[in-house]
């Protein structure tokens, strides 16, 4: 029994995913690191364990309500923890954020600001006070009533929706129409109006085409298909809908994002003509501060929105501040107004100031959530913890040094660091080894992946793991058998833009290197996913056959050396599903092939079952209950919603007469809670499976299971899956591949992994693309771009492009001096 000041968080007997039944004791008021390979068990133990505990503790202090939640969503397998404080974790959530959520209402700057416009702005001569909700683009107070607060809307045209008029609408004319049946269906119903749907687009009549198009009609009419041999097809009711309503209906409702996609491509987005995409009523945006309306500051990047406030405040002339000077702008006496703006101001500078550490000072409050990456994301809700004012507590973090430039790191660990002097203790898993070299206490747990892993190797100082032979994390934490360094690649060509001109890069003129590994790097927000995710993919993505300088792209002046690139690859860390539906087996077709063996079997030939029987997505074998999902979707009211297994099939997907169909031993629910690594074995005799399950291992996603659903896999394991499957199929031509931060999330033993795959794409003849802050990965490269000098407006510029060792050298470069650290390592 241990005192309840005890000063140690004590776990005993943790059983959840891999770990062994695992003992350790970690002491609080302390920065512990958690490290291991990936799938070793260091977020199941800090995670799945630790905070699952303390939240798990929370539900049952509460209310009746949440106790009866307790065993909906799970207790974690454990048999005892003592000494643990109340918990907050900041994980890389996977869940996308809306578009409506942005960088104001994540840190929640904007209802600061909201409320210094509300309570100290300067208001029009006779205008009436505003309450806060009135400068929301959010409320319908605040929204502008034409783009509903959007800030901007979506047209299209006949162009846009008939790129070639020389075809007929049977061929195709129509291409914003959806395919398969209900595409046919649209030119039957039109063929059943009495529309030629066989002569050529232009040559139909004007007033036809613009019906045709953009009616707001929807006559139902009876269609007579056209029989085909063997098949008899009765008459029914078809509805038209105009390619218009179509695209419209399915970029505003689709839950596809396939389908929102494809919508937009037929689309033209403007800024709304009502509010100028300021996204408010005119009453707010009459409403100014220091000079400025609120839409206009929240445009600013925070470091200068900062400027202007203390500006504001610390005294400038009558006309460039609030209703501090104005008694009669409706709101007060002049000493009133003059304080309230003090304090508001005060405390916005103080949060701002937190976000700028953590070196995000580049994002604006207006910059929307899904545009920013989970690191960034994290960091945000970081610096909202710093300003709680909590203690006492654990905060359990998911590599938050994810995304972050090596000269961010040491202001990353500064926050850390002022959360464990304000009393609490902070649990981080991580990668970067500069964050583990500072822990008080680490935490190492190995030795492998899956169910190689799951033991603690060490607990202790930093320092004590150089004893343990056994652990991955030692070679690169004490910078032991360096690689040996790699002669750069010759080009075979050049990619050249010229006048990018994008967010923040202006101007700028690129040259990357074909044939060759190129890892462009710089500091959080310098433009490097703007230069290759959207220029560079744009570019690409958009060229032309007529060869160079006919790219006819939105981002740059010209480009050429397009004609030596046969196709793009391009692989994000979007999430491969947004419910537990979508798994690593249905994204790579692994589980096509596992379900046509499970309908060869003999128990399945006997009872009639198809390939369809085991499919979770559609009625029959599948549990009815949660729908194939294995988890239901449990409501808590008063946090996040949370997926919990499903009561009557407890996970396994399916209803007991298709689990009663085995393959050599296994049902389908089995299979599918097999590890990649497991599954190998398990389908060595079977070569479409073998092929899949050897691509993820050389991925070095060997750990997961190949059920394992969509929402429990971060970026960098969605990245990577991505990759898997590209390389599953044969490689045609010179191939691009663009990646953006793909070591995210990696211990460095699977960077090595990784790299070793990506290296072996250049070897083959084709270019390797990296955003890359790993410097071990830049090391590596056969041409480094380096971006800055700083972020946002500070940056956006080449400060230094050549090989490793020259980019290592250069002046003014933020990413030099600790490129030249790694290349002495090496």
């Amino acid at each position: 029994m241990h005192s309840p000041h005890d000063p140690y968080v004590r776990v005993r007997g943790a059983r959840e995913h891999n770990l062994r039944d695992v003992h350790v004791d970690i002491p609080r008021d302390t920065l512990t690191v958690f490290t291991g390979v990936s799938g070793s068990g260091k977020s199941s133990l800090a995670f799945g364990t630790i905070y699952a505990e303390a939240q798990r503790r929370y539900f049952e202090s509460v209310a009746p309500y949440a106790r009866r939640l307790i065993h909906q969503v799970g207790a974690p397998a454990v048999g005892e923890i003592t000494g643990l404080p109340p918990a907050v974790s900041l994980e890389q959530r996977r869940s996308a954020p809306g578009e409506r959520s942005s960088v104001g209402t994540v840190t929640t700057l904007s209802n600061s600001l909201r409320m210094l416009f509300s309570r100290a702005g300067r208001y029009p001569a006779g205008a009436e006070r505003l309450d806060s909700d009135a400068f929301s683009p959010n409320t319908a107070a605040g929204a502008c009533p034409e783009c509903h607060g959007l800030g901007r809307i979506h047209r299209t045209d006949e162009a846009l929706l008939v790129p070639d008029p020389s075809l007929s609408i049977r061929e195709g004319a129509i291409a914003a129409w959806p395919g398969a049946w209900q595409g046919k269906n649209l030119r039957d119903v039109l063929d059943a109006l009495g529309h030629d749907v066989d002569r050529p687009w232009r040559e139909l009549d004007p007033k036809d085409r613009e019906w045709i198009l953009f009616t707001d009609e929807q006559p139902v009419v009876t269609v007579h298909p056209v029989r085909d041999a063997g098949r008899i097809q009765r008459p029914y009711q078809g509805t038209y809908m105009s390619a218009r309503r179509y695209v419209m209906h399915t970029f505003a409702d689709s839950r596809s994002r396939t389908l929102r996609a494809k919508a937009e491509r037929f689309l033209r987005g403007e800024p709304c003509p009502v509010c100028g995409g300021s996204r408010l009523r005119p009453e707010a945006m009459a409403v100014t501060f220091a000079g400025r309306s609120i839409a206009e500051l929240a445009g600013l990047p925070l470091s200068a929105l900062a400027e202007v406030l203390a500006g504001a405040v610390s005294g400038g002339s009558p006309d460039d501040r609030g209703a501090a000077d104005d008694p009669g702008a409706a709101g007060g006496s002049a000493a009133g107004g003059a304080r309230t703006a003090q304090v508001l101001t005060g405390d916005l500078l103080a949060r701002i100031a937190t976000v700028t550490e953590l070196g995000l000072g580049y994002l604006s409050l207006d910059r929307t959530a899904p545009t920013l990456s989970a690191g960034e994301l994290q960091r945000l809700r970081l610096a909202t913890q710093l300003r709680s004012g909590l203690f006492g507590v654990v905060y359990v973090l998911d590599e938050p040094s994810a995304g972050l430039h090596p000269a961010d790191t040491e202001s990353l660990l500064s926050v850390l660091g002022r959360l464990k002097e304000a009393g609490n203790s902070v649990f981080v898993v991580e990668h970067e080894m500069d964050v583990v070299r500072r822990a008080d206490w680490l935490v190492d747990v190995g030795p492998l992946a899956g169910e190689h892993g799951g033991r603690v190797l060490h607990s202790g100082p930093p320092a004590g793991l150089a004893k343990v032979t056994e652990s991955a994390t030692r070679r690169f934490l004490f910078a032991e058998d360096p690689q040996p360094p790699r002669e750069p690649r010759t080009p075979t060509g050049w990619l050249r833009l010229a006048g990018v001109e994008r967010h923040n890069v202006r101007g700028v003129d690129a040259a990357f290197p074909l044939g060759v590994f190129t890892a462009v790097t710089g500091v959080s927000g310098s433009g490097k996913s703007t230069l290759v995710g959207q220029v560079l993919a744009g570019v690409l993505a958009d060229r032309r056959t007529d060869g160079d300088g006919a790219a006819g792209d939105r981002f740059c002046a010209s480009a050429t050396g397009l004609d030596a690139v046969d196709r793009l690859v391009q692989v994000d860390q979007k999430p491969i599903g947004r419910t537990p539906r979508s798994n690593l087996a249905t994204y790579t077709g692994l589980f096509d092939v596992v379900r046509k063996l499970f309908a060869q079997t003999d128990t399945a030939r006997e009872r009639g079952y198809t390939a369809g029987r085991f499919s979770f997505n559609v009625a029959g074998g599948r549990c009815e209950t949660c729908q194939g999902e294995g988890f239901v979707s449990v409501e808590l009211l008063f946090l996040p919603s949370t997926y919990a297994p499903c009561p009557d099939c407890r996970g396994a997907r399916y209803n007991p007469p298709t689990l009663e169909v085995a393959l050599r031993g296994l049902t389908v629910a089995q299979v599918l809670d097999l590890t990649v690594e497991s599954a190998a074995d398990f389908f060595a005799g079977t070569p479409a499976a073998a092929r899949a399950l050897r691509t993820l291992l050389e991925v070095g996603l060997g750990y997961l299971r190949l059920g394992q659903p969509a929402t429990e896999l971060s970026g960098g394991e969605a990245q990577r899956i991505k990759l898997a499957a590209e390389l599953q199929r044969s490689r045609r031509g010179h191939t691009v591949y663009l990646l953006d931060e793909p070591t995210t999330g990696l211990h460095p033993a699977d960077v090595e992994v990784l790299m070793r795959q990506l290296h072996g794409l250049v070897d083959a003849g084709n270019t390797v693309v990296v955003v890359e802050h790993d410097m071990a990965v830049v090391a590596g490269a056969d041409h480094v771009l380096d971006l800055g000098p700083g972020g946002g407006a500070e940056g956006g510029r080449i400060v230094a492009a050549g090989s490793a060792a020259e980019v290592a050298a250069a002046a003014g470069s933020r990413t030099a001096p600790y490129l030249a650290k790694a290349l002495r390592r090496g």
